[in-house]
């Protein structure tokens, strides 16, 4: 069962958006939400699976509450303004619906959304070995062993390993809840080091086996890499 936040200004909004979830037997709505204070006060007290959210609203907006969550729900964004999509998808909702939602767009987004569950399953079904994210809107899973060190890019992290380089939608504080403490430690805020590529160990930086040099933050400073 998906538990569901609806959070729009509109009243007329909810009523639309509760008639399509009730044809859905999966859906129960968790709460509605006139502003994205309640929201907040919502998605502290209770687990929400996917909210369906709108960008203007007063106080604050609905893309202000994405960026100040460290884990936000899937969210599917409901606008009156297109505008604003790319921002949206910038900060990695499912889908983008223009007011007003029909039957058959919602129910596009719902698919959308119960293909990244989908893939969320994949992720933690995982061999311990691998490691899956989000790559140009695509889920690619990578060998831990082959990756010497991720490194933090505004809001992606660049995966550097022995396939070259590329930029994934994570954060580093996400990866360390995914990656085994006993093969990669982070060394930097900006820093995640696999320790079986690290050659040599200063105090204040590292050379990893592909001859690149990663600082050492200050507070990482007592890390002993090298057995």
């Amino acid at each position: 069962m998906l538990n569901v936040l609806i959070v729009d200004d509109e009243p007329l909004a909810h009523e639309v958006l509760a008639h399509h979830c009730r044809s859905e037997p999966d859906i129960a709505i968790a709460a509605h939400c006139l502003s994205a204070a309640d929201a907040l006060a919502q998605l502290q007290v209770q687990r929400v699976d996917l909210m369906f959210l709108d960008i203007r609203m007063p106080m604050f907006g609905g893309l202000d509450l994405l960026r100040g969550l460290t884990k936000p729900p899937l969210t599917v964004i409901v606008s009156a303004h297109q505008e604003h999509a790319l921002d949206g998808f910038e900060l990695d909702v499912v889908d983008y619906l223009l007011k007003p939602v029909s039957a058959d767009r919602f129910a596009t987004a719902l698919a959308k959304v119960r293909r990244r569950i989908a893939e969320r399953t994949g992720a933690e079904a995982a061999a311990p070995d691998d490691l899956v994210l989000k790559v140009d809107r695509a889920m690619r899973s990578f060998r831990l062993a082959e990756i010497s060190s991720f490194e933090a890019e505004g809001n992606f992290v660049r995966v550097v390993g022995d396939g070259g380089s590329v930029l994934a939608t994570a954060t580093l504080k996400s990866l360390l809840d995914r990656l085994p403490d006993d093969r990669f430690a982070q060394v930097h805020r900006s820093f995640i080091v696999n320790k079986a590529r690290v050659v040599v160990q200063h105090s204040d930086r590292l050379r990893l086996r592909d001859g690149r040099t990663i600082p050492i933050g200050r507070s990482f400073r007592d890390a002993r890499l090298l057995k």
